[in-house]
């Protein structure tokens, strides 16, 4: 009988001190997720300076970055040059179709997207050209036709690559996509020892913070500075 009770008691403090060590586990990626929202958990829109909503002009300006930003090219560049294709008033898809090659070409480079500025002119042409045949100069369309990704792939410029930066922001206007957490932000969260479980990520944040949460997933991926800010953080 003292065997077993001494068992008993060795099987349940062994219990405790799993159950303790997973809580610390717990804790410790909950801390590091508030810390990658507070420190780098602005969208790419946001950044872009696109006010997102779930109406024609803000999406196909998402559409326009999504396609900057799948090029090789640093984000900051895709993001200065979305803002500077705004900027020149390029910022619906008829205003694209009317302006000259020259007049894309000249914003792309205002905004430091030169490798890639001649044949990404060309690309926004005939992709607003596309928008507007097809769809009416609305994405939103391509949302009521069931098939986003395959309509998005046929947008010139747009790879797969695309469509998942478009969705990762669209998400938080398009909740029927939640949680779009792609290979580039699970790559993130394995960085900083997160779940690699789009599901278990979603679990541990607010719905509205699900864009953001991508967004800087997506930064750890690209940067160890920043998966190391981020550790930093939460160790302070």
């Amino acid at each position: 009988m003292a065997n077993t009770s001494t068992k008993s008691r060795s099987t349940r403090s062994a219990g405790t001190k799993q159950a303790g060590k997973q809580g610390g586990k717990q804790d410790q990626q909950q801390a590091l997720v508030r810390e990658l929202l507070k420190r780098h958990g602005k969208t790419y829109a946001d950044e872009a300076g696109i006010t997102l909503r779930d109406t024609p002009q803000p999406l196909y300006q998402l559409l326009v970055l999504s396609l900057l930003l799948s090029a090789r090219i640093r984000s900051d560049i895709a993001v200065a040059s979305a803002r500077a294709l705004a900027k020149a008033g390029m910022k619906d898809p008829k205003r694209m179709a009317q302006a000259t090659w020259q007049q894309r070409v000249d914003a792309l480079g205002e905004g430091g997207y030169r490798r890639y500025d001649e044949r990404t002119a060309t690309q926004l042409g005939r992709g607003a050209e596309l928008l507007l045949d097809r769809w009416g100069g609305d994405v939103r369309r391509m949302r009521k036709d069931g098939d986003v990704e395959g309509a998005l792939r046929e947008v010139p410029g747009i790879g797969p690559m695309g469509v998942s930066i478009f969705l990762r922001e669209a998400q938080a206007v398009w909740p029927e996509y939640q949680p779009y957490l792609d290979d580039k932000a699970l790559q993130g969260a394995e960085r900083l020892g997160l779940p690699k479980s789009a599901q278990k990520l979603a679990g541990m944040v607010r719905k509205d913070e699900l864009a953001p949460l991508a967004a800087g997933l997506v930064r750890v991926a690209l940067s160890k500075e920043v998966a190391e800010d981020v550790w930093d953080a939460a160790r302070g």
